[in-house]
């Protein structure tokens, strides 16, 4: 068997987006920090979300059964900081402004794209849940520059066009 440390070493050189999941419903408002996003089919459209069930905010997207992926942009990086760590929810929520989504989840307003989804499906595999999430809509800011985590650390994408 793999170790956790060697297996998070070779991990963390698979650049992926950053991206900041967030919910609200009659479980609450929440939030966090993920780069475990994955597109999965475009017919219907679904992507994966891949969530601890240890984490605090587990129980909220459980119940409430609906979320936002919200890919953020080049200049997002201390949001991304905030909602991955210890923050209340009213300080993260507190430092960015919000649109509310067809599913009635926040929507990041500058982010660079945001996914409004419904949870059909969870599957639990070791730690985690993979949460898959068929869209309902889809938000695009005019910012074309991403952020990606590599090698334990942000880098902003810049787009060439």
């Amino acid at each position: 068997m793999l170790e956790k440390t060697l297996f998070r070493d070779a991990m963390s050189r698979l650049g992926a987006a950053v991206n900041i999941i967030t919910t609200d419903g009659p479980a609450g408002r929440a939030g966090f920090t993920a780069s475990a996003v994955c597109s999965v089919t475009d017919d219907p459209p679904t992507l994966l979300v891949c969530l601890n069930r240890q984490a605090s905010v587990w129980p909220v997207f459980k119940e409430n059964r609906h979320l936002c992926v919200n890919t953020l942009a080049a200049n997002q990086s201390e949001l991304s900081t905030l909602f991955g760590g210890k923050t209340p929810m009213e300080t993260r929520f507190a430092a960015a402004q919000w649109q509310t989504g067809v599913t009635g989840c926040p929507l990041l307003e500058g982010a660079l794209v945001s996914f409004d989804c419904q949870i059909s499906q969870v599957v639990s595999v070791g730690t985690h849940d993979i949460l898959f999430c068929q869209l309902k809509d889809i938000v695009s800011a005019g910012e074309p520059h991403g952020l990606m985590w590599f090698d334990r650390r942000y880098h902003p994408l810049i787009s060439a066009a």
